[in-house]
């Protein structure tokens, strides 16, 4: 036989004989590769995972947070304040000026639910006291900063029922640190100065991290028209509250040059100011429907629910550069001059607007009656 012709055939069996050989060999071993997890898709499902545990919902910490606000009514005097549970043993965390001069208060929940409660700790020098509802115990609190500080520029929210404003929430920043001075008979030593509006009725309410959700501190004080708020850090005061916890006071000591801090006592201008603030504040947090309900009837009616929320479905911030207010016969007449960032065409623009509101009572509930725009 042909040598060529031997090379030739022995050439063509060794290729069918690979060829074969390589078919078993893929059909065992390429199924069971692919049983075997990607590893690509394995490092991106483990990113996910990691970016799901370090992000956070700005919306689930107010939730959160809100459900264990609670609004403190003082019989004897007509006035409330706002407080937050902090244990598990049914305990409220308020300021001594909201329950100075009394041992039972009524405590409202955000459900509307009522319960009595009982103040068993309260100082005559801190602005702090500690009310317990038996009917709490046993409930999760609010998670706590107690070992640490904030810092300038943290953002923060102020819960609480300012001018009776149940569940009322304000975003801001921390704008200052250990800050001093004394509102008789407290002294505030070391405090959070914040950006977050605040008014009579916040007193007690939780001063809360916006990115972990633990309370910093207690909402105590406020001045010009609500702009400027202060709140006790935790740090400074949580061994004096666990001590009341541990072991109530037998007898609560009178609090002299107690201050009316009540809202029923603040002017009509500071209830329309602040009004407008709680408005853009909610607006700025997409609660529509909060905000919705701020407005007087003929409004509402003029305007439905739909309407009025794609008007600022496009608005991403609102800030109030200028206000100015004064009585106008049965209502308060509010201008201001806002900045509002806009998202147009995918461009995020600056518009400012002069506005102008009527605010006034319906059914003893304060309402913004009618409102109107102007670019500028």
């Amino acid at each position: 036989m042909n040598t060529k012709w031997v090379i030739s055939i022995l050439v063509t069996v060794l290729i069918w004989a690979l060829g074969v050989g390589g078919y078993f060999y893929l059909a065992d071993s390429i199924p069971n590769q692919v049983a075997v997890t990607s590893v690509y898709m394995a490092d991106e499902e483990i990113v996910g995972e990691s970016e799901g545990e370090n992000s956070f919902d700005p919306k689930a910490v107010i939730q959160n947070t809100q459900q264990l606000v609670v609004m403190i009514e003082v019989g004897s005097t007509g006035s409330a304040g706002s407080g937050f549970l902090y244990n598990d043993k049914g305990d409220i965390v308020t300021n001594a000026h909201v329950v100075a001069g009394t041992e039972k208060v009524t405590v409202r929940m955000a459900d509307d639910r009522e319960y009595e409660g009982t103040v068993i700790g309260i100082s005559t020098d801190t602005d702090v006291a500690v009310v317990r509802v038996p009917d709490l115990q046993g409930v999760e609190p609010l998670p706590l900063a107690a070992e640490r500080n904030a810092e300038i520029a943290d953002e923060v929210i102020a819960l609480g029922s300012p001018l009776g404003l149940q569940n009322t929430v304000t975003t801001g920043i921390i704008s200052g640190v250990d800050r001093s001075f004394e509102l008789g008979p407290y002294h505030y030593d070391n405090v959070y100065q914040i950006s977050a509006p605040i008014a009579p009725g916040n007193s007690g309410g939780p001063l809360v991290d916006l990115q972990t959700g633990e309370v910093l501190g207690i909402n105590s004080a406020g001045m010009d028209q609500g702009t400027i708020g202060f709140s006790i850090p935790m740090s400074s005061v949580i061994t004096m509250l666990e001590g009341w916890s541990a072991s109530p006071l037998s007898s609560l000591p009178n609090v002299a040059g107690y201050m009316d801090y009540g809202y029923d006592h603040v002017s009509e201008i500071d209830l329309a100011t602040y009004l407008i603030y709680y408005f853009y504040e909610s607006i700025n947090l997409n609660d529509y429907v909060t905000a919705y309900s701020l407005l007087g009837h003929n409004w509402q009616t003029g305007t439905s629910y739909d309407s009025f929320r794609e008007g600022y479905l496009n608005t991403r911030f609102v800030t109030i550069d200028e206000m100015d207010a004064w009585e106008d016969g049965n209502y308060v007449s509010v201008v201001a001059v806002i900045s509002a960032e806009e998202s147009r065409d995918g461009v995020t623009v600056i518009s400012k607007y002069k506005v102008t509101y009527q605010v006034g009572y319906e059914n003893d509930q304060l309402k913004i009656i009618s409102g109107t725009a102007e670019k500028i």
